[in-house]
């Protein structure tokens, strides 16, 4: 399990942002098609994640606020999630589907996402990430402040909920 502080925003802007991160010399790890399946569970949330970059289920709990919001995250890789899927999908039933393109990127221990989600649009998201217990959550707060402010995202762009919520 590791820490997390994060915010979802959305966005008008992927393209200046794209070029904000690159001249913060962020790594691009490209882009990905990604289908998150949210399974029925007693607390947070379960989702198993297929792309072509990212494959894993992932329990995570968040509270829903604007801003950035501190998540405990456990993550399993999954790269044969087919089987996983159905297993899961029988065992707890599906609550949502999230189909989306994620353009990803990382500067340090700050992982960005611009994402277009069919049926909701386009947004941008920061995860600074602490996976040893090193950094702190203060620390993680800060680094999310700070590439707020870099970015230009507006208190009004902030969304507080998955994008499994916004589905519903």
């Amino acid at each position: 399990m590791h820490l997390n502080v994060e915010i979802k925003a959305r966005c008008q802007q992927a393209e200046k942002i794209h070029a904000l991160l690159m001249a913060q010399g962020a790594e691009f790890r490209g882009e990905d098609w990604q289908i998150d399946t949210y399974f029925v569970v007693p607390e947070g949330r379960l989702k198993l994640r297929q792309g072509q970059i990212e494959n894993a289920l992932i329990h995570y709990t968040r509270p829903n606020q604007a801003g950035p919001k501190t998540s405990e995250v456990s993550l399993y890789p999954a790269p044969e999630g087919e089987m996983l899927k159905g297993l899961l999908s029988r065992a707890l039933g599906v609550l949502r589907v999230v189909d989306k393109r994620r353009r990803i990127y990382f500067i340090q221990n700050v992982k960005f996402h611009l994402d277009v989600v069919k049926g909701l649009g386009e947004f941008v998201e920061i995860e600074a990430i602490d996976n040893d217990g090193q950094l702190g959550e203060p620390y993680l707060r800060r680094q999310c402040d700070q590439y707020l402010d870099l970015l230009g995202i507006q208190p009004t762009d902030l969304v507080e909920v998955s994008y499994s919520d916004m589905l519903g």
